[in-house]
């Protein structure tokens, strides 16, 4: 059986010459040329073959500009290695030379890989383009050393800026100091400042950042001399100072001490701002306290204070997880109606989640119309809920319909999406199931994913236990060349 019977109907074979399909949204240039949309060039660098991917990107009829390449690099984001195909046959381009926010879109997606060398190989470019680097492309190093277990490798980053042609301030400072805090090293980032002090002049933001730092992994007592030595220092605390602390009583369920630092802030006639509110509200409610945070959410509302969106997603998800999705769905409804919120993607997505929850799929489909007709399109986290809920609802069909939906919406599809799809083919051992646990297994390498040889191995047992020892031939090959230790099979 050939690899081109199994592939899914929903990936286009490469073609050699691809002509980019023209949207309804085509932008029209000057000289009438019709400019492709960001989601066609998208599904261009998905499915074609990288050897004429440089020849489709090369033609005359797009006009590369920043815009729409950070654009693209963005639709790629869960498509790592695609994305810096695309980004480096850019980088060839005879007419087209990369910006320096591009770059940082690729530096991210590299260091978000582990790709370090290649990381730094693209700041050196940068420099031989004479684009930079800049503090922001050191931020994003900074924040992914951070994030994958690396915190000196992020402190020894900002500290060789200067070798790199970009001088530290207090700005970059402040940054490396929030990148270490918010990857729970807020002891280094304290040390830090200490030993830093006399050189970068910490301000109030410096330690508002140790501050949450330790409000973080819930230390809130030393939060609080943070911002006693910060008082003794001659720097004034500001509402984010305030807010900081709540947001740290909270977080740490000091849910009494939240409540009389709130009112003393009243007391001391602080400007209680959105921030203050939205935190009470979220905080009352992660606490069970429902009764507690709809009365703050009034007397906001009765204060003059306008309720921002996020406030309105604060309490819709306060309501969805510890009263009802009903009630919630009520109120979405009533600040809608009133003025009080414009629903953005993240309000539609926290009720959507929450009518999956309970079993009512129609609705939640339903939402995902009006998110359409108030000009939102739904995003992969939207599509991966109701893919889930369906699948565990044993309604398979209907998660690949959707599947099916958001591609034809240039939704891309990123891994969790296939996880849960691949996972649910699992559930009824049909030999058909199996099968397209394959397809999709063979989609995601073409698009730049690479499984986890569990996933390889649970498809080719499937596959063989239900007689498809041809296709698993394939998924063999296919692993090989993936890289993966082939299993021996007796195929």
């Amino acid at each position: 059986m050939s690899r081109k019977h199994f592939r899914l109907h929903l990936h286009t074979p490469w073609k050699k010459h691809y002509q980019f399909p023209l949207p309804r949204n085509v932008v029209t240039l000057s000289d009438g040329v019709q400019q492709p949309s960001d989601a066609s060039i998208a599904k261009l660098v998905l499915e074609s073959d990288p050897l004429t991917l440089y020849e489709a990107l090369s033609r005359p009829t797009v006009q590369w500009a920043p815009e729409l390449v950070n654009k693209v690099l963005k639709r790629l984001w869960n498509h790592g290695p695609k994305a810096l195909q695309f980004f480096k046959h850019l980088d060839r381009h005879p007419s087209y030379i990369h910006s320096s926010s591009s770059f940082d879109h690729a530096i991210d997606i590299t260091a978000r890989m582990r790709d370090y060398n290649a990381a730094w190989a693209l700041v050196g470019r940068m420099r031989s383009l004479r684009c930079g680097p800049t503090p922001r492309t050191f931020a994003i190093l900074a924040e992914r050393y951070a994030a994958n277990g690396k915190p000196h490798r992020a402190v020894r980053t900002f500290l060789s800026m200067h070798e790199h042609g970009c001088r530290q301030d207090l700005n970059s400072f402040n940054t490396v100091l929030d990148v270490l805090c918010k990857s729970k090293r807020v002891e280094m980032a304290h040390t830090l400042l200490k030993t830093l002090r006399s050189r970068f002049k910490p301000d109030c933001v410096s330690y508002n950042i140790i501050a949450n730092g330790y409000c973080l992994i819930k230390r809130t007592p030393i939060a609080l001399k943070v911002l006693k030595e910060m008082v003794q220092r001659g720097i004034n605390p500001t509402m984010v100072t305030y807010n900081t602390l709540l947001k740290g009583y909270f977080r740490s369920n000091q849910i009494k001490e939240a409540w009389e630092f709130y009112l003393e802030m009243k007391k001391r006639k602080c400007e209680i701002d959105v921030v203050t509110y939205t935190t009470v509200i979220h905080g009352f409610g992660v606490a069970g306290e429902v009764k507690k945070s709809r009365r703050v959410f009034d007397e906001m509302v009765k204060e003059g204070v306008a309720p921002g969106v996020a406030t309105c997603n604060a309490l819709i998800q306060v309501l969805c997880k510890k009263d009802s999705v009903e009630n919630a769905v009520v109120v979405f409804e009533e600040l809608v109606r009133k003025g009080l919120c414009v629903p953005n993607l993240v309000t539609y997505n926290v009720v959507i989640r929450g009518l999956c929850h309970v079993g009512d799929m129609e609705r939640a489909l339903g939402f995902m119309v009006r998110m359409g007709e108030h000009g939102l399109r739904a995003s992969v986290q939207t599509y991966n809920v109701v893919i889930r809920y369906f699948c565990d609802a044993g309604e398979i069909e209907k998660g690949l319909e959707m599947f099916g939906k958001m591609k034809d919406e240039s939704c891309l599809p990123n891994l969790d999406t296939y996880n849960v799809l691949i996972s649910a083919m699992f559930v009824r051992k049909k030999s058909e199931d199996l099968v397209m646990a394959g397809k999709l297994l063979m989609e995601m390498v073409d698009r730049g994913f690479l499984p986890r040889k569990f996933a390889f191995n649970r498809v080719l047992n499937g596959l063989v236990i239900t007689g498809n020892q041809d296709f698993a031939k394939e998924i063999l090959r296919m692993q090989s060349r993936c890289g993966r230790v082939v299993r021996r099979l007796k195929l």
